[in-house]
C-alpha cells in the first residue's frame, strides 16, 4: 500500500466516523398507547393494546452484544499477532508484507464491529 493509499484511506475513515459521529437533532414523536391511558380505559382487548411492548427480544440483544464482543477480541488478538509477526520478520519482505495485511484487517474488523455494536444497540434503544 502506498502512502497516498494509506492517507485516501486514514481521510475515508475519519470522514466516515465524522458522519456518524454528528449528532442529530431529536425527534418529538411520542407513543400515544404507551404515554396514555388508552389500554387502561377499558379497551384491552383490541390488538394494539394486546400487541406486545418490547419490538425486539432482549436474549437477542445479549447474543448480538456477546458475538461482537467476540469478534473485537478476536481483531484485538489478531492486531498483536502481526504485531509479533512484524517484529519477527527479520526483514524478509513476503513477511512484513503479511504481517502489515494481518495487521490492516484486523484493524478493519475492529471498527467494523464498534460501528455494528454501536448500530445495534442504538436500534434495540430505539424499539424497547
Amino acid at each position: 500500500m502506498t502512502k497516498e493509499k494509506l492517507k485516501r484511506f486514514v481521510l475515508l475513515v475519519a470522514l466516515v466516523l465524522g458522519v456518524i459521529a454528528v449528532p442529530t437533532a431529536p425527534v418529538g414523536a411520542i407513543n400515544v398507547i404507551k404515554d396514555s391511558n388508552v389500554c387502561n380505559a377499558g379497551t384491552k382487548d383490541s390488538s394494539v393494546c394486546a400487541a406486545k411492548d418490547d419490538a425486539i427480544d432482549p436474549l437477542v440483544s445479549t447474543i448480538v452484544n456477546v458475538l461482537l464482543f467476540a469478534i473485537g477480541t478476536i481483531s484485538v488478538i489478531m492486531i498483536i499477532v502481526g504485531g509479533l509477526r512484524y517484529v519477527t520478520s527479520n526483514g524478509d519482505a513476503s513477511q512484513v508484507t503479511a504481517a502489515k495485511n494481518t495487521i490492516l484487517y484486523a484493524v478493519i474488523g475492529l471498527v467494523v464491529a464498534l460501528l455494528a455494536f454501536v448500530i445495534v444497540n442504538f436500534v434495540v434503544a430505539q424499539f424497547a
